[in-house]
């Protein structure tokens, strides 16, 4: 009995020899080996940058029709592969074959600059875009600009306004499912990510990152209208809302307007009457921590803030700020009586004088008054205290 008894049609000894002594051909670039030198040939187009297979559907283009083939099977909507772990959907059997290293755990692709490490050379390749700092896909939109095609596809979906996934612990909705993922950490109050400088707690890494560029004193975002500066992009963009007058968040109580929702939120801090936040040198009380922060800065005795005109120290910048509407001349008038005022918060509480609403009750006579400062005044009767020698 010969030996090719046991081949194929097609298939000779020599070829069969060939077979078992499989020849691997490497490619220099990226190290993939072939067992056919026509297969490394076919590769060397990826590498060549050619690409002359277009996606009709979204416009990607592809080096090889096979790359094409495959990229088409995304757009059909069609997930045939799946992960026997967490049960998700692939159009791509190479795509499932990458997420499966996610649950192996192994993870030997590490970038050199910063140390992060991946389960598959692929998504190295894509994170080492980040580092070249070449970003060449531009949101049309808003204009930022991002280095993987994929990251603008994600940012897209915000201008969408489809918010799908939607949090079932406040109702919140986003346009990504990997920020809901990030939401969640909140309420799951596990905070992991910690501030070396403040020691302030984070649930997310990516805003321990932004936090930390308060403490660098780095704010490269400035206001083109006031001149203010920001760390961080996003918050210039919100500070912007103040000076378009669109103010869409109403106060419930009292029907003030605000620009943003965060002051919305703030604010209603106010009418709650809870001020959990205390002054240990006075007793003081206020609604928001920040307020107290500032209050700190009077017993301090820290006073950076100058007037340029005559050269009064403040502890406080919105002082400075309002001071200067003394040198200013500007005046703000009541319609009433005509009294005119520096502030416009000094005019806000005289109008209460008129209003003939006195909130603000002596508990020892039962007086009334209509501002608290002049309920503090009026207390000084009671005090017996005599600061005034004639």
């Amino acid at each position: 009995m010969s030996d090719k008894m046991f081949l194929s049609d097609n298939e000779t000894l020599v070829d069969a020899v060939s077979s078992a002594e499989v020849k691997q051909f490497r490619c220099l670039e990226c190290d993939k080996t072939f067992p056919l030198k026509k297969s490394l040939n076919r590769h060397a187009v990826v590498h060549s940058g050619v690409k002359n297979f277009e996606c009709d559907e979204c416009g990607n283009r592809f080096a090889q029709k096979g790359g094409l083939t495959q990229h088409l099977l995304i757009h059909s909507g069609v997930k045939n592969f799946k992960c026997d772990e967490c049960g998700k959907l692939f159009a791509q059997k190479g795509y499932l074959t990458r997420h499966i290293l996610i649950h192996s755990g192994v993870k030997k692709f590490k970038c050199d600059e910063c140390g992060k490490q991946f389960a598959d050379k692929c998504s190295l390749t894509q994170h080492l875009l980040i580092h070249s700092g070449v970003k060449k896909f531009k949101c049309d939109e808003c204009g930022n600009r991002f280095a993987r095609k994929g990251s603008l596809a994600q940012h897209l979906l915000i201008h969408s306004g489809v918010k799908k996934f939607k949090c079932d612990e406040c109702g919140n909705r986003f346009a990504r499912k990997g920020s809901l993922a990030q939401h969640l950490l909140i309420h799951s109050g596990v905070k992991k990510f910690k501030c070396d400088v403040c020691g302030k707690l984070f649930a997310h890494k990516n805003i321990l990152t932004r936090h930390l560029l308060i403490h660098s004193g780095v704010k490269n975002f400035k206001c083109d209208e006031c001149g203010k500066r920001f760390a961080h992009k996003g918050n210039l963009t919100k500070h912007l809302l103040i000076h378009s007058g669109v103010k869409k968040f109403m106060c419930d109580e009292c029907g003030k307007l605000f620009a943003q929702k965060p002051n919305l939120t703030c604010h209603m801090l106010i009418h709650s009457g809870v001020k959990n936040f205390k002054c240990d040198e006075c007793g003081k009380r206020f609604t928001q921590k920040e307020n107290l922060t500032r209050h700190l800065l009077i017993h301090s005795e820290v006073k950076n803030f100058k007037c340029d005109e005559c050269g009064k120290l403040f502890a406080q910048k919105f002082e400075l700020t309002s001071h200067i509407l003394i040198h200013s001349g500007v005046k703000f008038k009541c319609d009433e009586c005509g009294k005119l005022f520096a502030y416009k918060n000094s005019l806000t509480r005289h109008l209460l004088i008129h209003s003939g609403v006195k909130n603000f009750k002596c508990d020892e006579c039962g007086k009334l008054f209509s501002q608290k400062a002049n309920l503090t005044c009026h207390m000084l009767i009671h005090s017996r205290v005599k600061n005034f020698q004639v």
